[in-house]
């Protein structure tokens, strides 16, 4: 897989039927290796080894209802109350990160209510911190740490 701007994390593989799995250490599971697979695992890994987030407060690839339509959203982060504090959209590393995948984030949080947002491909990474009360967003250098 290709290299991403992450740091190099430890992770577990096997291949099955001429395809390649790579283990999910939030759903437990053994996962078919994609592009945007490659970078959402990434992605956790970096909230749980350089963040610090508990991996009980992390979840993976579950619905979210949006406008009556059923969604998936890539990975979210609960605060220790159970609010989404952080919503992330992974893409895989051919995708440009351009309006429409922020449009796409956008339309999720009106439902999700995260109070940041993180889009990446694993390339470039994007941190929007949503300020609830003021009706405005701010571009952040970073997620926070969790404390």
């Amino acid at each position: 897989m290709k290299r991403l701007n992450f740091p190099v994390f430890k992770h577990r593989f096997k291949n099955s039927e001429n395809k390649t799995y790579i283990f999910d250490i939030i759903r437990k599971k053994f996962v078919h290796l994609t592009s945007e697979e490659w970078v959402r695992q990434n992605t956790v890994h970096f909230f749980i080894h350089t963040k610090k987030y508990p991996i009980s407060l992390i979840n993976v690839e579950k619905k979210i209802i949006v406008n009556n339509i059923s969604k998936r959203f890539d990975v979210i982060i609960f605060n220790s109350k159970g609010l989404i504090e952080i919503l992330i959209e992974c893409k895989s590393s051919s995708v440009k990160i351009n309006q429409k995948v922020f449009d796409q984030i956008a339309l999720y949080n009106m439902t999700a209510n995260s109070k940041y947002l993180m889009l990446t491909n694993g390339l470039d990474h994007y941190f929007c911190f949503i300020n609830f009360k003021l009706k405005s967003y701010k571009f952040l250098k970073n997620i926070p740490d969790y404390k």
